[in-house]
This record gives structure tokens, C-alpha cells and sequence, in this order.
């Protein structure tokens, strides 16, 4: 009979992974807490994500080594932990062990006296040296409880700290002009690699934030230095390895330096990102390897990632099979079998050999250049090379779909669906394919219906929506609806973003230092209570948080959501001014509030047909309102069709322009300011 323990009570998917362990695992809660305090036994907190191969590893050597887990069991409390479900878990242990001085990653094992407090913590350990380990805890934490005890009354002081405080960002500075963003952006300049595009390290992650922060200091200023790194930054991501050039959509980064051997799992909130990134910056290029990785992407979610409800699934594993990237990698004799005759110039498209260009005879697509330049660099002369080049891939991706799946990760998550919506959006804006929007529009319903009750959100859905949403959830959501009524002009999307948005304000808002908690005032209280400042991958809620409001702040007209955006920003300006990469989502707002931000307004019959029109066009920092025969919005006020014509009114700070009857013309004035 196969045992098993707490875990198989649970729904996330990472969990159930551990539900057969030989390890008595607790969810996070206050059962394995309280027995820590009855039984005074340190507590071990384990926390992954069902993506994470790395924890994989850890598990079959470890935690499925019955030895180890006896060990475990007799002298510890031992916690699970899906980081993806309890961000807010993993956000204060992951501060503590980077306060310990070491490198934070998953899987992320931290140790607690029985208070919960973190006294040390580290990565990823083999078997023998993790069993070892957990002697030499055991041990300290019976002959040196002392000192434990002060260790992590220190390292749980240090993490109450207020981050206002630590960076002295107390004082109130203006939003940064655009002579200050030019320095910024020289800043964030020595950190380019000119090369290879992106940043000049390895891993190579794509860092959504940092080409939206490029996209509108280059619609700012038109600085061809920053459109330049821009394309050349999206080209290599587009065609490189982290790119699923048989399937569509992004890995989550290349362990190397040139994005070639990605990381295999893909995260819904990367792709998300991206193609908000890669359709605005379609919108400015009108480049077709954009529009194609857009459309392709999408493809690939709703092939593979969809629920039949239209909530977006989080993840797919790096490995299957046991091995990490077998799913998507090919030996020579496979591709031979399946391309017949198109194999020879396929081969040498993408440096195919019976060795392998990656590891044990496998072969992995990558390239430098879009393919038919690389074709045209390799001598490969073939007719209607676009339409056969498309064929083999095609081809490949029906051969995979017969493979072993890599395992996915079902739960469906607020804040990812919110970036994916948003994502979802802009392609529709940029594209005009309303395809895209009827997938938009479902998955808006599916937020609303199963995430949403009350004004209040949840964080994660499987079966039932279960834990309550943290500033990140509301923050990618608020935003999401708010750009879905820019582009259905539905007012309800607008009522649920300022629902969602009051309740932030009445839970999250702290008044003294003007910044948002991490959790709601309602939720189990923590060690510490966060406030997030810095972008990563995805970027900071407060980030997220003050352009969700300033967006939704300048359509309702609603003075307190865009004084606290406008507040925010400056005073985060100093660090934005110091180095733009850790928050360059920030630095994009600051892009905005440097010059006004036009509220275009469009009444009349073909309000709809001259909305997609605009959108067409690269314009950033702009909001939309429209509506066929009125509206009772504020800045619509006063406003209607002039003699029955749809007319179109540009206004700056609700001061607006004389009323125009096209596209062009509201255009020219757009860029008067």
C-alpha cells in the first residue's frame, strides 16, 4: 500500500509531488507550528515549485531516502511549501537567508526555532551532505539553543526593518525629468551586452520590466541607442533557445550566455510579459518575426495551458521522463526519420549533428538570426523556404505531441492570469485579431467569477479558489481589466478594477510610509510583514501596484489612486536615478510621469473601428475611453458625436484640444505634447 502523508490533503500540484514522501510533511499552517511549540523541535521549512528541477533532485535523493527521512521526522517539524501559492512565505524566508549572506534559489531549506524565526537556511544539498547537516542542527539546536535563539532574534529584527528606511526614501523628490531619465538610461547602458543582446550576465534571464522601462524612454525621447539594444535584445530572445520554435513560447532562461540551453520549464508569467513586450514593440516596429512569435505564442497557451473554464494553468516542468529538456530536444537519426527530405538543409539551418549541439546526442533549435537570414549566412537556397521551413516545424510538433509529457503545474494563479490577460490585450491592440480578444474576454470572466467575491480576490484556484490574494494578485489584475476596457470599452471591467483597487487601499495601504503591504491587513500574520520595492522577473507589487493605479487613477479621474501612483514613484526616484536594474518597472513609470499623458476620448458609432485603428500605432503613454453614444465616465463628460460623426478628443490634465473626426489627426495631436 502506497503511504502517504498531509500533503495528499492538498491541491497544489508541487505538494501532491510530496504527498508519497517517507518525509511527515505539514502544509504550511498552524497544525505543524503549534506541534513545533508543544514539542519544542526546530522546524524546516522546504519550499519549491512543481517546475523547479532542482527540487525534483532533491527530492529522489533525499526526501524519498528513507534513512534521511527518518531523520528528519524524529528531530523536526517539517514544512512544505509551494512558493507560487504562499509567495508571502517564501518572500520572508528568502529575505532571511539572503540576510544569512547566502545565495537564495530553490530549493530554498530553511530552518526555524520553534517561534518560526530563521536561525539558517541554504539551497540545494546532495544526500550526504544534507543527512550530515541535519545532525549537526540537531545537535546545535540541543547544546546551543542560546544561540540560536539570538541568531534568528537578529535575522528576524533585520527583516522588520522598514524598507523606507533601509534605502532612505523617506523624503518626497519630483518624478524624474527626462535629462535625469538620459542618465538612467546611460546607467542601465554599461550593463547591456552589446553582443549578445539583454544584460551582460549569465544565466540570461528576458527581463520583461527593463524593455518596457526601453520602449517608453525610447517613445520619450527617441534615443536610437535604446531602440537599437531593444530589437537587438528581441531578436536573439526570439530566435534563440529559450524561444519553442516547434511549439511557441518562452522558456524561463538560458543557463548560458548566448540563449541558447534554456532552463526548460515555461512559466505562464514570463509569456505573459512577453507578449505584452514583444506587441507593443510590433506596434512600434511592425516587425513580422514579432507578430509570428506573438500568434504563435498564443497558440501554444491555448493549446497547452488552458483550462476548459479559460483560467490560465502556471507552469510546465523542465523535465519529462526524468530527464530535464527530453521533451524538446532530438537526436539526428530522429529528425532524419521525421523530415525526410527537408532534413539536409534543416540540419545545417540549426547546426544539427548525429553528436548532438547540446548534450548526450541530443539536439536543441537555436539560432542568432531570424531564420531566413540565417538560411541566406548558410548558403541555404531553397524554394519557398518560408512555407517548407514552417512545414518542418509543424511537422516536429506533431511528432512531440506523441511524446511523454512534461508534467503541469494545474493550479490557476491570480497575478500570472493578470499579467497573461494584460499580455493578451496588448497582442489584440497591436494585431487586430479578435480571435485574441474572445480568449481575453473569457479569461476576465473566469477572474471575475471564480477569483473574485465580495471586491475581495483570491490568490489560487483548483477545484475552489483558495487563499486570499496578496498586493501582487490585485495590483496584475487591476491592471489587466483596466487595459481590457481599453480595448472592449466595457465599463464593467472598469467597476471590477476599482472595486479590486478600493480594497486595496482599505487592506494593503500603509498610510505612514505611503507604500502597500505585501499581504492584506486580514491575512495570517508573519514573522514579518513586506513591503516589495524591487522588480525581477516579475516586478515588484508596488511597482505593479502604482501603475495599475495611475492607468485606472487617470481614466476615473480619481484623485487619490493617482496621488499615491504619482507618490510612490518619487519616492522611489532616488534609486531609479542610482540603478534602473532592479526597478526598472518603476523607471517606466517615471517615462510617463515625465511628459503628459493624453486621455483620448471617442464617441460615436465607429468608436470601436477608430480605437483598433489607433491601437495600431505605438503610443505608450496614453489612456483610451469610448463609447458609442455616451458616457458617464468623467472624462467623458460633456463630450458626444459632433453632428452624428464619431469625433475624437485628445485632452492633457483634462484640458483638451479641439474635437477631430480621424485617427490621423488625433495622432498629430498626441504628439504636439
Amino acid at each position: 500500500m502506497l503511504m502517504s502523508n498531509r500533503l495528499i490533503r492538498e491541491t497544489s500540484p508541487y505538494l501532491l509531488q510530496h504527498a508519497h514522501n517517507p518525509v511527515d510533511w505539514y502544509p504550511w499552517g498552524e497544525e505543524a507550528l503549534e506541534k513545533a511549540r508543544l514539542e519544542k523541535k526546530p522546524i524546516l521549512v522546504s519550499i519549491g515549485y512543481s517546475a523547479c528541477h532542482w527540487c525534483h533532485v532533491m527530492e529522489r535523493e533525499s526526501f524519498e531516502n528513507e534513512a534521511i527521512a527518518a531523520i528528519m521526522n524524529e528531530s523536526f517539524v517539517c514544512i512544505k511549501v509551494d512558493r507560487e501559492e504562499r509567495p508571502d512565505v517564501d518572500g520572508v524566508y528568502m529575505d532571511a537567508v539572503q540576510a544569512m549572506g547566502v545565495r537564495g534559489g530553490w530549493p530554498l531549506n530553511v530552518f526555524l526555532m520553534e517561534n518560526a524565526r530563521p536561525f539558517y537556511g541554504l539551497t540545494y544539498l546532495p544526500p550526504a551532505n544534507w543527512a550530515q547537516l541535519l545532525e549537526n542542527i540537531r545537535r546545535a539546536y540541543r547544546d546551543n539553543y542560546a544561540e540560536l535563539e539570538n541568531s534568528a532574534t537578529g535575522f528576524t529584527e533585520n527583516l522588520n526593518q522598514s524598507e523606507i528606511r533601509k534605502y532612505g526614501l523617506g523624503g518626497v523628490k519630483d518624478t524624474l525629468s527626462v535629462e535625469e531619465l538620459d542618465l538612467v538610461f546611460e546607467r542601465l547602458k554599461k550593463h547591456f551586452d552589446h553582443e549578445k543582446g539583454g544584460m551582460d550576465r549569465a544565466p540570461k534571464f528576458p527581463m520583461p520590466a527593463i524593455y518596457k522601462f526601453l520602449l517608453r524612454y525610447y517613445d520619450l525621447t527617441q534615443n536610437p541607442e535604446a531602440l537599437a539594444h531593444l530589437e537587438h535584445s528581441l531578436n536573439r530572445i526570439a530566435v534563440g533557445g529559450i524561444y519553442d520554435h516547434a511549439g511557441g513560447g518562452w522558456a524561463r532562461y538560458s543557463v548560458d550566455d548566448e540563449w541558447f540551453i534554456p532552463h526548460f520549464e515555461k512559466m505562464l508569467y514570463d509569456n505573459g510579459q512577453l507578449l505584452s513586450v514583444y506587441s507593443e514593440a510590433y506596434a512600434l516596429t511592425r516587425s513580422p518575426l514579432y507578430e509570428q512569435r506573438i500568434l504563435q505564442t498564443i497558440g501554444w497557451l491555448e493549446r497547452e495551458m488552458l483550462s476548459p473554464e479559460g483560467g490560465f494553468y502556471a507552469a510546465l516542468d523542465a523535465d519529462s521522463e526524468g530527464v530535464e529538456g527530453k521533451f524538446y530536444t532530438w537526436t539526428s537519426s530522429e529528425l532524419k526519420s521525421i523530415l525526410g527530405d527537408d532534413d539536409e538543409w534543416f540540419a545545417k539551418l540549426y547546426d544539427i549533428s548525429d553528436e548532438g549541439n547540446w548534450e548526450h546526442g541530443r539536439n536543441h533549435l537555436h539560432l542568432t538570426m531570424p531564420p531566413a537570414l540565417t538560411a541566406r549566412a548558410k548558403g541555404i537556397a531553397i524554394d519557398d523556404f518560408g512555407e517548407r521551413y514552417e512545414a518542418a516545424l509543424n511537422k516536429l510538433l506533431a511528432e512531440r505531441e506523441k511524446r511523454i509529457r512534461p508534467g503541469l503545474d494545474d493550479k490557476i494563479l491570480a497575478s500570472w492570469n493578470g499579467l497573461l490577460l494584460r499580455g493578451l490585450a496588448d497582442a489584440y491592440r497591436a494585431t487586430g485579431e479578435e480571435h485574441i480578444k474572445e480568449i481575453a474576454l473569457a479569461n476576465a470572466r473566469f477572474i471575475s467569477t471564480r477569483l473574485v467575491s465580495g471586491g475581495r480576490l483570491m490568490r489560487t484556484y483548483k477545484q475552489e479558489a483558495r487563499i486570499p490574494g496578496f498586493l501582487e494578485d490585485y495590483a496584475a489584475v487591476i491592471d489587466a481589466f483596466t487595459t481590457l476596457y481599453q480595448v472592449t470599452f466595457d465599463e464593467k471591467w472598469l467597476a471590477e478594477a476599482q472595486s479590486l483597487a478600493d480594497y486595496v487601499l482599505s487592506h494593503f495601504l500603509d498610510e505612514t510610509e505611503g507604500f502597500f503591504y505585501y499581504t492584506d491587513a486580514a491575512a495570517e500574520p508573519l514573522i514579518a510583514k513586506k513591503t516589495e520595492l524591487f522588480d525581477n522577473v516579475i516586478p515588484a507589487s508596488n511597482s505593479m501596484m502604482a501603475y495599475a493605479l495611475y492607468s485606472l487613477g487617470l481614466i476615473l479621474d480619481n484623485r487619490q489612486y493617482l496621488d499615491l501612483a504619482t507618490g510612490m514613484a518619487q519616492k522611489m526616484s532616488q534609486l531609479v536615478a542610482g540603478d534602473a536594474q532592479w526597478v526598472a518597472n518603476w523607471a517606466a513609470l517615471h517615462c510617463q510621469l515625465a511628459s503628459p499623458t493624453a486621455e483620448v476620448v471617442m464617441i460615436g458609432p465607429e468608436a470601436e473601428s477608430y480605437r483598433k485603428d489607433l491601437d495600431r500605432f505605438f503610443v505608450p503613454n496614453k489612456v483610451v475611453l469610448g463609447a458609442e453614444a455616451s458616457s458617464a465616465l468623467p472624462l467623458a463628460e460633456g463630450k458626444g458625436a459632433v453632428n452624428g460623426r464619431t469625433t475624437l478628443y485628445v485632452c492633457f490634465n483634462k484640458t483638451c484640444q479641439l474635437p477631430v473626426f480621424s485617427v490621423e489627426e488625433a495622432l498629430k495631436q498626441i504628439q504636439t505634447i
